[in-house]
């Protein structure tokens, strides 16, 4: 017999349990579809019964509901927020207040977006709450605006100041300002923005206080700005002393506000300056030569002494406020020396004339002006050996800034006005000194016609920006250009003299030739308003030579010099129009 015989009733047990099986089975799927079936009615909807900001958007999609926010709100966010600032009635522009509604994020927070999500799609059926809209703030355009509304109903806060004038304190006075405070308004402004029925909002402003106030000023004023003007500051430059006075130095003095207070500040390369100035030996002074009672003299060097300008300003903020006695600063002195010392001016052996030349102008005051103003710049001028002298160079362009006026000069072979009219006359007379000074020839040019005050086939015209007279220096000596200039008159002629003093290097001799290739002059009728008659005569070509002989160590030979010039016929010239004027 077995020993575990089966039972009868174990296959009906099994019937029992496929059928609590299938039963479950049954119950998940009819939930699961009614799960299914209630998210795609509320999975994306917004529960039922909501309003935000007084307008319902409950039962409807995301989108949807946004949008209805939207026009629901229209008129709240266009319209102006009545305030009143300090009592008085004031519209505010909620745009320019930088305030706008987030619908998609209103609508989000209010429920509004899909989910599986078991409580939140038994909320859609059951739920609903009165929410407030998503406002959103620009706090670029809110500052902004507010900062308007400060400057039309406020006061701005005034900081105090100190500042010099000589050896004077001006003081600024500390100001409490009045302003909106913008967190307070923010939050007032924000309440009233979709309200329906909003009240006036009352704004007051508050108190500004400034960040430099009276007290600051007293202390700038007691700690820095009456002590730096109460006495001069002693600057010890190693054994010698200079005084700096308050008029001088307070130009380098401010104070400017910083984390709450006043601070001296220094303006170095002013205070630099100042120093400099009240340094006696200054900085150096290269030798020279000058004439002194008719001779030739060197002027001689002087050394200079300097200062560290970074030593300076480190010490003086601290010193200009000590009290009398204790204002004093020891820099470390440095000697600066010339660049041309008073041996190398004795090395140019600049001791006798070895050449001058005058040349005569009829009476014009623009030849006064002009010839009288470019011996003035030449006069003085020490070419070394080796240096090339350039008229333009040294006179300037010919402006009235310059000193020059207009005067005739030749353009297209007639005489017409322009600025400087008349220095050719100084670039002749300084041609000749150089021609018979032996020194090389590096450019000229001769006039294009022949005018008979000047020594014919050695003469000089210049232009600026064009035509330049330029020679150089090839003497081992140092020349010095000497001018002087006697003004023309209406009853006699006006001169001028150019000298060079070196010592001579070369014996000068000169000879012309005779005059060929001989043009004849043309008429040239002018209908122009402004217009020169002239008196033509004609042209030829000229000849000039010019022979050197070596004197005293000069012991180089140099061949003769030949300088030709093409004179142009000076055309007559009849002016046609009856209304010209003689320009």
């Amino acid at each position: 017999m077995p020993k575990n015989p089966p039972r009868p009733d174990q296959p009906r047990d099994k019937a029992g349990a496929k059928v609590v099986f299938w039963l479950l089975l049954g119950l998940v799927v009819l939930f699961g579809g009614l799960y299914v079936a209630a998210h795609e009615v509320a999975g994306d909807r917004v529960p039922r019964n909501t309003t935000v900001s007084g307008v319902r958007i409950g039962g409807h999609p995301q989108g949807e509901a946004a949008q209805r926010l939207q026009a629901g709100l229209a008129e709240q966010v266009q319209r102006d927020i009545s305030t009143t600032i300090d009592g008085q009635p004031v519209a505010l522009d909620p745009a320019r207040l930088g305030l706008s509604v987030d619908y998609d994020a209103s609508v989000a927070e209010a429920g509004g977006e899909r989910t599986w999500d078991p409580a939140r799609l038994w909320d859609y059926f059951t739920g609903g709450d009165d929410l407030e809209a998503e406002v959103v703030v620009d706090d670029a355009a809110f500052n902004a605006y507010v900062a308007e509304l400060d400057a039309e109903h406020g006061t701005p806060a005034r900081d105090g100041a100190v500042a010099f004038d000589g050896i004077e304190i001006r003081t600024t006075k500390a100001r409490t300002g009045q302003a909106l405070d913008p967190s307070d308004t923010l939050a007032a402004v924000q309440d009233a923005f979709l309200a329906e029925t909003p009240d006036v909002v009352a704004l007051e402003t508050a108190d500004v206080v400034p960040a430099i106030d009276a007290s600051d000023v007293q202390e700038a004023l007691d700690g820095f700005a009456s002590p730096a003007v109460a006495a001069p500051v002693t600057l010890a430059f190693e054994g010698s002393e200079v005084k700096v006075f308050p008029a001088d130095y307070t130009a380098a003095l401010s104070l400017v506000p910083a984390d709450g207070e006043l601070v001296p500040t220094l303006d170095a390369a002013v205070l630099a300056d100042v120093v400099g100035s009240k340094v006696t030996s200054g900085a150096p002074v290269d030798a020279t030569i000058a004439l002194v009672g008719g001779r030739p003299q060197v002027v001689p060097a002087r050394p200079g002494v300097t200062f560290d300008p970074a030593e300076l300003e480190a010490g003086f903020l601290d010193v200009v406020a000590q009290p009398q006695g204790e204002r004093r600063l020891e820099l470390t002195a440095k000697v600066a020396e010339p660049d041309f010392t008073t041996k190398d001016a004795r090395a140019l052996r600049v001791r006798e004339q070895v050449s001058t030349f005058t040349t005569y102008f009829p009476y014009a005051e623009y030849r006064n002006t002009n010839i009288g103003r470019a011996a003035e710049l030449v006069d003085g001028t020490l070419l070394k050996p080796g240096e090339t002298f350039s008229l333009n160079g040294v006179v300037g362009e010919r402006t009235e800034e310059n000193g020059f006026t207009k005067g005739y000069i030749i353009n297209d072979g007639i005489l017409v006005q322009d600025l400087g009219g008349g220095v050719s006359q100084m670039a002749t007379t300084t041609f000749n000194a150089m021609f018979f000074a032996g020194l090389e020839d590096v450019e000229h040019k001769p006039h294009s016609f022949y005018i008979d005050r000047y020594p014919i086939g050695r003469e000089a015209t210049v232009a600026w920006g064009a035509v330049d007279l330029r020679f150089r220096n090839d003497t081992p000596y140092g020349v010095l250009i000497d001018t002087s200039f006697t003004d023309s008159t209406p009853t006699s002629s006006g001169a001028v003299t150019v000298s060079m003093w070196s010592t001579k290097w070369w014996n000068i001799t000169t000879s012309t030739g005779e005059r060929y290739n001989l043009t004849q002059a043309k008429v040239r009728r002018i209908d122009d308003l402004k217009c020169h008659p002239n008196e033509g005569f004609g042209g030829f070509d000229i000849d000039v030579v010019r022979s050197f002989e070596p004197v005293g160590d000069n012991t180089g030979s140099r061949e003769d010099e030949v300088f030709h010039t093409t004179y142009t016929p000076s055309d007559t010239v009849i002016c046609t129009n009856p209304d010209a004027v003689d320009e």
